[in-house]
């Protein structure tokens, strides 16, 4: 595709999720929910954080499914939000179906299994959750060692474009832009001490 100068197929194999059926909504369903969830929960106030994890993710993703001749990779992203999910929030219970109890971190193994109930081939799953899996380590688990350190690093473009700034303690307003200066105090005033 970069001799063809098709770039946008960079991002557009993660938005395939195969032809209309079951297995279509279910991704959707996922995807949708523990986006969600992501972003609502351990991400809430990091926007540019949650952007790189999705950088991050699908620049791996692509790399290892070169390697892997695997060419639409909308359900592994999907496994490996579930599977950085799962990790992040492990004492959580699971139904799946109302026929299996589980912990949330078997939650991406369950669809794995799902996913080869269905007919699908696994190498997806397994590509989803060995990324995921990456992610949580360099984000979560390492720098939390001893001698570890933070590897991933959101860089400061995304910071500046997505998360919002951060008041400047040392910020002194115009006059014309405190509040003693405000129209409705002025208002206020006058009626206090009419001239």
């Amino acid at each position: 595709f970069f001799l063809l100068f098709q770039i946008w197929r960079l991002i557009t194999n993660f938005l395939f999720f195969g032809p209309l059926g079951f297995s279509f909504f279910f991704n959707m369903i996922f995807l949708y929910r523990y986006c969600r969830m992501l972003e609502e929960g351990s991400f809430r106030g990091r926007t540019a954080d949650f952007v790189f994890m999705f950088l991050f993710g699908g620049f791996l993703m692509t790399l290892f499914g070169l390697f892997a001749s695997l060419f639409f990779l909308g359900q592994a992203f999907t496994i490996m939000l579930v599977y950085v999910w799962s990790r992040r929030n492990p004492y959580i219970r699971m139904n799946f179906f109302g026929l299996l109890n589980f912990q949330a971190p078997f939650l991406p193994w369950v669809l794995m299994g799902f996913s080869l109930l269905l007919g699908n081939s696994i190498i997806i799953d397994l590509l989803g959750i060995a990324v995921g899996h990456i992610y949580y380590f360099l984000e979560d688990v390492f720098p939390n060692q001893p001698g570890g350190k933070k590897l991933l690093l959101t860089p400061s473009f995304l910071k500046m474009v997505f998360d919002t700034p951060e008041e400047d303690p040392n910020y002194n307003p115009l006059p014309e832009d405190r509040p003693e200066h405000q129209p409705r105090d002025r208002d206020q005033n006058e009626q206090q001490h009419p001239q």
